[in-house]
């Protein structure tokens, strides 16, 4: 939760971040870019050091340094200074998701991981769609500082949670005859996904390929994951098992969450997107739209995992993206007249669907762990957080990536569409004219001070509309995605022992 929040602030409150420290659009851009590249460097490594150090010492390690961190972000004195805290907090929050959900997964008692699965999901969608409204409420009632003294405040609770709920170990010691774990591998993957993933982030201010910029990301970072793929297949690293990855249902699983994580733009994305350029809404009136969404997810979350303690997860899942699809087919009927109140409808089949749909997934994702035995081999479970984790990380800002460019491009699209039609000594644009040139009389110097505003308001009205389109379009494409995950779903095969068996086999406590 810390680690998303974190995330989710900071990209929110770009612009009050902007504001506040004076920072052009370009300069800016990086800020959201340093902490989201630095998590998706750790990810991989995180695997490493978990297997070296164990988890405890480096989540207490790491969370004690991202609460420095957090204090010290709002007062670093200038971009490079922030930049360099920002790439430290990155560093310290991207070990939480890895090393919490392997500990949780080998020592949660199988009585309880259900209720593991809905605390997690609710966690991660609760968080998404809430970071708007808390930002927005930092900024009316406190100030910018609390977008990093939030983990300032939140991570030392966490640290009480760690000291207490994850025993003290010994320092994990190799078997005789084993290789030596080797840090070389993780680096070269850290860096290849790290590269590739800031090549994403700016890839559309910079211009994509246009860019040696961009070039040389991608570049480097498919060189550094082929070298890391060869010298893993030359020499194995015993804190990775990459043959366990290769299964059916693990791969089906992790083209679902890719594109789970793209259908999440809908409210990530495409509503606040609409409300923003259209409307003129703040974070502070888009964030009662998007908790719409948020709120349910209590109810919804605990409701997906009691199901799955009767029902195949695999339909639950059906049942989730079905919705998911429905709601983003609702959302492209918008219009430029729509407001927050039309999205409510579609927003409350979307909650329901994402909650439905990101139970399952993490429940089939676990289910899969719990039926090849992996628990009770810690290497593979840490294999298994470390490669979703990063899946996870690089699926999404792929999504985002991809919208960043679809909008602007579909905009386009439709203005050129819409221009051939709006011309001069065309009917219907000389009346339009006339009109708003009658309406501008009253707050013009004169006919001709009224014509210009009415040509520039004309021109304003099709962009409005050519972006209004664009964001239907994005809701048609989002909906695909949902009807693509139910095809992998399709293929998806059953697994032995489902979460009924796993629950009625526990023994229960005297």
């Amino acid at each position: 939760m810390i680690a998303t929040c974190t995330g989710r602030l900071i990209s929110v409150g770009l612009a009050d971040l902007r504001g506040a420290l004076h920072l052009g659009v370009d300069e800016a851009s990086w800020l959201s870019t340093a902490f989201n590249g630095a998590m998706m460097f750790i990810g991989p490594f995180s695997v490493y050091l978990g297997g070296l150090l164990g988890a405890r010492r480096v989540l207490l390690a790491c969370a004690s340094l991202f609460t420095l961190i957090s204090l010290l972000l709002p007062l670093a004195p200038n971009l490079p200074t922030m930049l360099t805290l920002l790439v430290l907090a990155g560093l310290t929050a991207g070990t939480f998701y890895p090393l919490t959900l392997s500990f949780v997964l080998r020592n949660l008692s199988m009585r309880f991981v259900l209720l593991g699965i809905a605390m997690y999901a609710v966690d991660i969608l609760v968080t998404t769609n809430f970071a708007t409204s808390l930002q927005a409420w930092f900024m009316d009632h406190l100030s910018w500082h609390w977008i990093f003294w939030n983990g300032t405040v939140l991570t030392p609770i966490m640290m009480v949670l760690i000291y207490f709920g994850i025993p003290w170990q010994p320092l994990p010691q190799p078997k005789e005859g084993q290789p030596k774990p080797n840090w070389r591998g993780f680096l070269y993957a850290s860096f290849g996904f790290a590269l590739l993933y800031t090549g994403l982030d700016q890839g559309q201010r910079l211009d994509w390929f246009n860019s040696g910029t961009i070039v040389a990301l991608i570049v480097s970072g498919a060189f550094l994951l082929l070298a890391t793929m060869v010298r893993h297949f030359k020499t194995p690293n015993p804190l990775i098992n990459f043959k366990f990855l290769a299964r059916r249902n693990t791969l089906l699983l992790t083209g679902v969450l890719i594109l789970f994580r793209f259908v999440m733009l809908a409210t990530v994305v495409a509503i606040p997107s609409y409300l923003a350029s259209i409307q003129g809404y703040r974070p502070l009136q888009t964030g009662p739209v998007l908790l719409w969404v948020a709120l349910p997810q209590f109810v919804l979350g605990l409701f997906a995992m009691y199901s799955l303690k009767y029902v195949d997860p695999r339909l639950i899942l059906t049942v989730g993206f079905a919705l998911v699809g429905i709601a983003c087919f609702m959302n492209s009927r918008v219009s430029s007249v729509w407001s927050g109140d039309n999205f409510w409808a579609s927003q409350a089949v979307l909650a329901a669907g994402l909650a439905l749909a990101f139970n399952s997934m993490v429940g089939s994702i676990i289910l899969e762990l719990l039926n090849t035995g992996a628990l009770s081999r810690p290497i593979d479970v840490l294999t298994f957080a470390g490669y979703f984790q990063t899946v996870r990380l690089l699926g999404g800002e792929l999504g985002a990536a991809f919208m960043q460019h679809f909008i602007p491009t579909r905009e386009k699209f439709h203005s050129n569409i819409l221009g051939l039609n709006v011309q001069l000594g065309q009917p219907a644009t000389g009346q339009r004219l006339s009109g708003l040139t009658a309406d501008m009389a009253h707050h013009s110097s004169g006919i001709a001070a009224a014509v210009e505003k009415a040509g520039t308001l004309l021109g304003l009205q099709v962009r409005q509309q050519a972006f209004t389109l664009a964001i239907s379009d994005s809701f048609m494409l989002l909906a695909s995605a949902a009807i693509c995950c139910l095809l992998i779903v399709a293929c998806m095969g059953g697994v032995p022992t489902q979460y009924r068996e796993i629950v009625t086999a526990t023994p229960k406590p005297a």
